[in-house]
C-alpha cells in the first residue's frame, strides 16, 4: 500500500502553482499593454502562497498570522490607493526593503533557535544559506530604507567621509566574521552583532549615493532582495520562495546591468565606488539664450516632427498630464510626436514610462534611446523637460567630464531644441550642459507644469 500525505502534496502543488503565476505575471509585466494584468496574476500567486500556510500541520498561532495578513493588506491597499505616481520611486524602495527585511526576519527566527536551545544544530549548508540570506536581506532592508529617505528629500546630500570605502569593507568583513563565528558559538552577543552590523553596512553602502543614481540602487536592492528570499527558501524547503526569489534576483541583476550600462558604469564600480562622483570637465564657452513659453508654442505651429524628452523635472512638477495634453494637440495638427526615454531618467527604473502611462500616453508613442537616437537629425524640434545629464553632449566629447562615455539622447542633433528648466544650475554630475549653450537651443525657464500650461494656452488661442 502506498502511503500518500495528501496535505503535503497539496502544499507543494499550490506552491508550484503560485510560482508559475509569479513567472507568468513577470512575463506579462514586460509590456506596458499587459503589465496591469501581470500584476494581478502575480497577486493571485502571492495570495495562494499566503493561504497555503494554513495547511502546514505544525502551524498553530493562526490569530497572529491572520492579524499580520490583515494589517499588511490594509497598509498596502491604502498606500496603493493614496500614493501618487510621482511618489512611486519611494514606494518601490520601501517595498524592496520590506522584502529584504522579511527574508532577514525568517533567518533570524531560524538562527535564534540556536541561541535558545544549545543542543540545536543546523547542517552546514542550511546555516550558510540562512546567514547569507540574513546578511543580504538586512543590507537590502536598511539600504532600501535609506534610499527611501533620500528619495523623500529627508536626506538631500550624499554623505562622504575619509576612508569611507575602507570602513565599508571592514563593516562587511565584520558581519561575515560574526556570522561565521555564530556557527560555533551560539551567543546572543554574536547574534545581535551580526544583524546590527549587517544593518549598519546597508546604511553605509547607501549614504554616499546621490538621487540621480537611484535607478541603479533600486535595481540592485531588488536583486539582493530576491537573492535573500531564495536563500531562505532553501532553508525552509519552500519551493515558492526559491523560485520567486530566483526570478526576482535574476531579473533585478539584469536590470542592474542595464542601468549600469546606461550610465557607463561597471557592476564593480557600482558596488565599491562612489556613486555620482563629480568632476570639473572643460569650461563651456557661450551664453544661454532664453525664450518665453508662448514664443516656443508659436514655433510648434510650423514644424512636422517633435520629440519630447522627459526627465526628473517633469516628475517633480507633476507635469505629465500637461505634457500629454500638449502632445495631443500637436498630434491633432498632424505633427509627428514621440517621447524619447533614457534608461536612467528619473529616480527608479522605468520612472518616465510609469509617469507617461499614468498620463494616458499610448505606448506606441514612447521610444527607447536605442530606437530613437538615429532619428534626432531629422527632428524639427526637441523639447527637453527637466532632463539634464542624459542629454549632455559632453558625454561624447569631453574626456575630462565625469559623465564621459555615458550613452545619451542625441538631442543636439535636432534642428531646434527647447529646454524647459527651473534654473541655470548644472545637472547632478556637477558639470555644465553644453546643450544649453548650443546656438540651436532656447531655454524656457520655469516650472514644467506651468510652462506646459502656458504653451497649451497659446496653442489654443492661435488655433
Amino acid at each position: 500500500m502506498f502511503n500518500f500525505d495528501f496535505t503535503d502534496i497539496a502544499i507543494q502543488v499550490i506552491y508550484y502553482l503560485a510560482a508559475i503565476l509569479f513567472i507568468f505575471g513577470l512575463k506579462q509585466m514586460s509590456s506596458p499593454k499587459t503589465a496591469a494584468g501581470g500584476v494581478q496574476w502575480a497577486g493571485v500567486g502571492m495570495l495562494l502562497a499566503i493561504l497555503v500556510t494554513f495547511l502546514f500541520p505544525n502551524i498553530h498561532n493562526f490569530i497572529l498570522i491572520i492579524a499580520a495578513i490583515v494589517i499588511g493588506s490594509v497598509i498596502a491597499w491604502v498606500s496603493g490607493k493614496k500614493v501618487p505616481m510621482t511618489a512611486m520611486p519611494e514606494m518601490i524602495a520601501l517595498y524592496n526593503g520590506m522584502g529584504g527585511g522579511a527574508a532577514a526576519a525568517i533567518a533570524a527566527v531560524e538562527l535564534f533557535t540556536l541561541v535558545t536551545d544549545s543542543t540545536q544544530t543546523l547542517p552546514m549548508t542550511t546555516f550558510v544559506l540562512a546567514v547569507g540570506g540574513a546578511l543580504i536581506g538586512a543590507v537590502s532592508f536598511s539600504g532600501s530604507l535609506c534610499a527611501f529617505i533620500k528619495l523623500r528629500d529627508w536626506l538631500r546630500k550624499a554623505i562622504h567621509f575619509p576612508m569611507q570605502q575602507g570602513v565599508n569593507i571592514i563593516a562587511l568583513l565584520a558581519a561575515i566574521a560574526c556570522g561565521a563565528a555564530f556557527y560555533t558559538y551560539h551567543t546572543p552577543i554574536l547574534f545581535i552583532a551580526f544583524f546590527g552590523i549587517s544593518l549598519v553596512y546597508g546604511i553605509l553602502m547607501t549614504i554616499p549615493i546621490g538621487g540621480a543614481d537611484m535607478p541603479v540602487v533600486i535595481a540592485l536592492y531588488n536583486a539582493l532582495t530576491g537573492l535573500a528570499v531564495a536563500c531562505e527558501g532553501f532553508v525552509l524547503n519552500n519551493m515558492a520562495m526559491i523560485i520567486a526569489g530566483t526570478v526576482v534576483g535574476a531579473s533585478g541583476t539584469l536590470l542592474t546591468q542595464l542601468m549600469a550600462k546606461a550610465m557607463n558604469r561597471s557592476i564593480s564600480n557600482i558596488l565599491f565606488s562612489r556613486f555620482g562622483a563629480t568632476g570639473v570637465g572643460e569650461a563651456v564657452v557661450g551664453t544661454m539664450k532664453s525664450m518665453e513659453a508662448s514664443d516656443a508654442a508659436m514655433m510648434l505651429n510650423f514644424v512636422q516632427k517633435v520629440v519630447i524628452i522627459p526627465g526628473y523635472g517633469m516628475a517633480v512638477a507633476q507635469a505629465q498630464q500637461k505634457v500629454w495634453e500638449l502632445a495631443s494637440m500637436l498630434l491633432e495638427k498632424g505633427i509627428d510626436v514621440r517621447f524619447a526615454i533614457h534608461p536612467v531618467a528619473g529616480r527608479m527604473p522605468g520612472h518616465m514610462n510609469v509617469l507617461l502611462a499614468e498620463a494616458g500616453v499610448p505606448y506606441d508613442y514612447i521610444a527607447d534611446m536605442s530606437d530613437i537616437n538615429n532619428d534626432f537629425a531629422s527632428t524639427d524640434v526637441v523639447i527637453v523637460i527637466g532632463a539634464n545629464d542624459v542629454v549632455n553632449p559632453s558625454a561624447r566629447t569631453d574626456k575630462s567630464s565625469p559623465i564621459y562615455g555615458m550613452p545619451i539622447l542625441n538631442a543636439d542633433y535636432a534642428k531646434q531644441i527647447f529646454v524647459i528648466k527651473r534654473g541655470k544650475g548644472a545637472g547632478y554630475a556637477g558639470v555644465e550642459n553644453t546643450l544649453f549653450y548650443n546656438d540651436k537651443t532656447r531655454m524656457v525657464y520655469g516650472d514644467a507644469k506651468n510652462v506646459m500650461t502656458k504653451m497649451i494656452q497659446t496653442l489654443k488661442e492661435n488655433d
